[in-house]
């Protein structure tokens, strides 16, 4: 997990997004770990030749787009030490000299570096500021600070670096070497870096990027040379690499002994590549309820918590990661519809049980009532008990016929609607649905995924209607499955995104289109239970889609035959909660005057797993309670633990 923090000037922190850590206890082999540096580091990051022929071509409109280029350069440039290695300037005579787990970088001399610097500093004082030259001029130091007296050539870096045997053993290589060391040398708390406070939400991104780099070298850069083992004096001070936890220490000795052929690559017994899909022999009907099951479902209440924090677009981009393509707030509003998105420092469960509290109150039933609860999520830190047993017992239940969680992610209302209905024919009593999710700390420094992904939960009580009551939902339907790409097409967590929760638009564009033209092709058959000559697909009154994007979503419908007035949205301030995003969609129709009286709607959700279902629901403004409110509470403001890792490996990470 890699939670926010809220700094002293009350906004939203993502360490991840910053610091360059990554998860070494997925990573198996070197080639995977080549391959995430390859898009983290290296994808947007330009060389400095790269830089040097910008500046030279006149390229550059103002001093931001040349800082950004810089400290993406830098990162790029520090990739290993970011993510694998502790530097500490240690004396020659005190250096371990036998050790297997103290390393030495290896180093090449970068070739026309005078020009480059000087070409870069010429550039940067000729260039117009592009907000606020005094905070460009901050950032310009720290940056040119590090890239101005930067000896080495970054191309040539070796992923595993040399021991200190080894290093002596190589005469010819070369690494740092200082006369003299001030173990005092002056580096930026985590402190000072979480509270980096700039007008400019760009700006205030680079001012931390330039923080964490300066910090990468806690040592006078100016009287620093390279040298082989022959040139080291005792009294010389090098930088010693130490890895940050037992987790980079045991992937560099998986890769030594793969690379010394004592260990095969560890592969999954039995996998093949992906199969071809086939449909299935014939197709799953949309359960159609008043025919289908004895007890009618009878929605009695509706409330919803969301996250007590709001994210902006402008926070967003306040903590741009440097391995993101250039964005501005306006250019996230275009892309998905999303203004801001709701995060929680709490649990998911934290908000799950005061939603299904908030729901009981509202429908005015008894905990003791209850005959089953149903949990759809797909972001549960808890696993053991369950989220529906948890809340089973926070409610004081003392047996449910089944508390259970539902992993169906953005079509987890439906599938949740669909399993409480069946509890319904079994039970006799009420059931209580409750859809919550929290993406805010699984997002890492994923830009789709932190554009998108927001945290809430709602509650529902689904009753048995009195008899000769037709109930409140009229058609079920729940897909799965498709294509192996639709299938993987959001992924968490993901190894190879350092088990962050990644997003693949293409495909899940795919999956949406595949699924709202089967859903509305299925509606367009059935008939209006009310008015048998006229199509159920006629008779909907509003559409509250999963809030997955509102551009996409738009684009998709309106392909489809769907005009923008059918819809209603709430994305552009909860951002997408998954499961939770129809049932909030739906509290907020109501609050927004989108529904006024009891209403047909057609509710669709599909995601994760190629996970695809809708209701058709009549809603009654009357069931929704009022909103729960959550007193904020501010996430904590240290630095977030590393596996495994020790005060050492925080100092490493910053403060050098």
């Amino acid at each position: 997990m890699k939670p926010f923090v809220i700094n002293k000037h009350g906004r939203l922190v993502f360490p991840a997004n910053f610091l360059g850590e990554l998860d070494f206890s997925v990573l198996e082999s070197l080639d995977q770990f080549t391959a995430v540096i390859g898009r983290d580091f290296e994808a947007k990051a330009p060389t400095g030749t790269d830089i040097l022929a910008k500046v030279e071509a006149g390229t550059y409109p103002g001093r931001f787009e040349l800082l950004r280029d810089l400290g993406q350069n830098l990162f790029w440039v520090n990739r290993f030490a970011l993510t694998m290695f502790d530097k500490r300037p240690t004396r020659w005579r005190d250096l371990p000299k036998g050790r297997d787990d103290v390393f030495l970088p290896a180093l090449t001399p970068w070739e026309d570096s005078e020009r480059k610097v000087t070409a870069v500093e010429h550039a940067f004082r000729e260039l117009p500021a592009t907000w606020d030259a005094d905070t460009e001029n901050r950032v310009f130091d720290l940056l040119f600070g590090v890239f101005s007296t930067k000896l080495h050539h970054a191309t040539e870096l070796p992923a595993i670096k040399p021991t200190v045997a080894e290093f002596l053993s190589q005469p010819e290589t070369l690494t740092f070497v200082m006369p003299n060391h001030d173990p005092d040398y002056p580096v930026f708390t985590f402190e000072q870096i979480l509270n980096a406070d700039e007008a400019v939400p760009e700006l205030e991104a680079l001012m931390r990027w330039a923080m964490v780099l300066h910090n990468q070298y806690p040592w006078d850069r100016a009287r620093t040379e390279l040298r082989g083992p022959a040139e080291i004096g005792d009294d010389d001070f090098v930088v010693a690499l130490h890895p940050r936890n037992r987790d980079v220490l045991a992937f560099i000795d998986r890769v030594r002994r793969s690379e010394a052929g004592g260990r095969e690559p560890v592969t999954v017994a039995g996998r093949t590549g992906p199969v071809e899909a086939v449909a299935p022999v014939a197709p799953y009907p949309p359960v159609r309820v008043r025919e289908a099951f004895r007890i009618q479902p009878k929605l009695e209440a509706l409330a919803v918590v969301r996250g007590e924090h709001v994210c902006s677009n402008d926070d967003v981009i306040r903590n741009a990661s440097f391995s993101w393509s250039p964005m501005d707030a306006d250019q996230i509003s275009a892309k998905t519809g999303i203004e801001q998105r709701r995060y929680t420092s709490r649990e998911p469960e934290q908000l799950a049980l005061p939603a299904a509290r908030a729901a009981l109150a509202k429908s005015g039933r008894a905990p003791e009532e209850i005959g089953a609860v149903l949990v759809s999520t797909c972001t549960s830190n808890r696993l053991i008990p369950s989220i529906a047993c948890w809340i089973s017992g926070e409610l004081g239940l003392l047996q449910t016929h089944a508390s259970a969680d539902l992993v169906a992610a953005c079509a987890g209302l439906p599938y949740g609607m669909a399993e409480a209905i069946r509890q319904l024919q079994e039970v006799g009593r009420p059931v209580l649905l409750v859809c919550v999710e929290k993406f805010s700390d699984k997002i890492g420094s994923v830009r789709t995924s932190r554009m998108i992904f927001g945290d809430g939960a709602a509650a529902m009580v689904i009753a048995p209607a009195p008899d000769g009551d037709p109930g409140d939902v009229e058609v079920v339907q729940t897909y799965a499955s498709g294509p192996h790409a639709e299938v993987n097409s959001i992924i968490w967590p993901n190894a190879d995104f350092d088990n962050d929760i990644t997003v693949y638009g293409p495909e899940v564009k795919s999956l949406v289109q595949r699924y709202l033209v089967q859903m509305l092709d299925e509606l367009g058959q059935l008939p209006d239970p009310d008015d048998p000559g006229r199509t159920l697909l006629d008779a909907i009154e509003l559409i509250v889609p999963h809030q997955a994007n509102k551009t996409m979503i738009l684009n998709l419908a309106g392909k489809a035959g769907l005009s923008a007035d059918q819809l209603y949205f709430n994305v552009d301030r909860m951002g997408n909660v998954s499961a939770a995003s129809i049932p909030i969609a739906l509290f907020d129709a109501v609050r927004d005057g989108a529904i006024t009286r009891r209403t047909r709607v057609f509710a669709p959700g599909f995601g994760a797993g190629a996970v695809g279902g809708y209701a058709v629901l009549q809603v009654d403004p009357a069931i929704v309670a009022d909103e729960v409110v959550l007193d904020v509470i501010a996430a904590t403001a240290t630095p977030p633990p590393l596996a495994g890792g020790t005060s050492d490996d925080m100092h490493a990470a910053f403060g050098g």
